[in-house]
This record gives C-alpha cells, sequence and structure tokens, in this order.
C-alpha cells in the first residue's frame, strides 16, 4: 500500500487553490501541534500552518516515530501518510523520471508526511526530488496544510543536503549519541524560516509509547 489516509471529511483536491484563514487575530499564523509535547513547547505551539518540515536523522534516531506521531497528534485532523518506496516500486515500468501525479493524487488533509525523500533520490537522483518537494510545498502553502519529509543522514553528499534544507521552512535533526555506557538521544530545530531557530537541544528517550521529549532544554 502506497499511502495511508486517516480522517474522512472535509477532504481537498491535490492541487488545492484556496487559501484557508490561518492566521491568529494578532496576525501570527495559527500552528498545527507536532505530536511531540516537548517540541511544541520548544517551538512555542507547534509548526506554522502551511510549512514543510525537513526531519533528518540516521535510521536509528527516531524519525519514523517522529513522522508517525505528528500524522497521528490529532484524531479530528486529516492527513497522508506516502511511503515513497511503495509509490516508486509501484512505478517500476518507468525508472526514468519521477511522476509527480502520483504523490499530488494521493494527498489528503493537514498532515502530509513523505518517508522519505531518501528513497527518491536513490531512485531518480536529486533533482526530481527536488522538483517534486518544490510542488508538494506549494500545495500546502495554497491549503495550510503542513508536509513533514524525511531525510536519513549519512547517504547523500553535503550539496545535496543543503539544498533540501533551503527547500525547508523548518529544519530538525534527531541526534542519537553514546555517553559511556548510555545512549543519549536529543533533537536540534536547526531553522525556521522568518523568525529565530531555538539555541536549544531538547533531549528526548524513545519508550513503547513512542518518543517522549524533556519539557526543559539544553543550551547549545
Amino acid at each position: 500500500m502506497s499511502s495511508q489516509t486517516q480522517g474522512s471529511e472535509d477532504k481537498r483536491g491535490p492541487l488545492a487553490t484556496a487559501v484557508p484563514e490561518n492566521a491568529e487575530s494578532d496576525g501570527t499564523r495559527k500552528k498545527r501541534e507536532t505530536g511531540i509535547v516537548g517540541l511544541n513547547l520548544l517551538l512555542e505551539g507547534g509548526f506554522p500552518e502551511g510549512t514543510t518540515i525537513m526531519v533528518h536523522g540516521t535510521a536509528v534516531a527516531g524519525l519514523d516515530l517522529a513522522a508517525l506521531q505528528f500524522f497521528e497528534a490529532d484524531s479530528h485532523d486529516e492527513g497522508t501518510y506516502l511511503k515513497a518506496e511503495d509509490i516508486i516500486n509501484h512505478e517500476k515500468d518507468d525508472k526514468s523520471s519521477i511522476k509527480p501525479e502520483i504523490f499530488l493524487m494521493q494527498m489528503a488533509g493537514n498532515r502530509i508526511v513523505l518517508d522519505s525523500v531518501t528513497s527518491i533520490i536513490e531512485r531518480y537522483g536529486i533533482d526530481d526530488a527536488l522538483m517534486l518537494l518544490r510542488l508538494l510545498k506549494e500545495d500546502v502553502q495554497k491549503s495550510g496544510a503542513n508536509l513533514m519529509f524525511l531525510v536519513f543522514s549519512g547517504i547523500h553528499t553535503p550539496l545535496e543536503m543543503t539544498k533540501l534544507m533551503r527547500e525547508a521552512d523548518i529544519v530538525i535533526e534527531f541526534r542519537c549519541d553514546s555517553r559511556q555506557s548510555e545512549i543519549e538521544r536529543t533533537l536540534a530545530v536547526h531553522k525556521i524560516r522568518n523568525a529565530a531557530a531555538p539555541q536549544r537541544l531538547l533531549p528526548f528517550v524513545i519508550t513503547e509509547r513512542g518518543i517522549e521529549a524533556s519539557t526543559t532544554s539544553r543550551v547549545v
């Protein structure tokens, strides 16, 4: 199955053009919960509506859990979880270039996850991946939704990572380090477009309930 959609009401088309009223009374943009309480606090409420979020780290850093928690954060908020590898394999007869419409047609709701851009780059290359991201980004900007895309570190060149980060409105890195006999996990928000990024690391642990982040952070 190439994608998973939650919710059933108020589905929008893949190229919705109506701009929602996503601003508070003071002119600031409304925010959507991240699915991680500590991250909500760090971002003063969550992700601004209409933004694209790049989440990167190693395969054991917790990226998949972060994406799932964002996707499931609000049972009344419809969303779509796009498994890029499944979509790519379904289109295996044509490996020469990506078909953006395949992804766009499956998008519905306000919480869109693309797991992962790494799979797209491996099959089609960085240029096709960037083209797809720009189209998806345009779609969520118009609708007021949020797009979270995953990138696995240690695979792409520094130039590719830089290009991906420039496309994102928010960049979050999940880290996993060994400290003596313990594993230390932290996340860092490196970029928020048109705003100052927090100068703090947010410690977290992975439990049977998923990612649980501290409500206090550590100065970088």
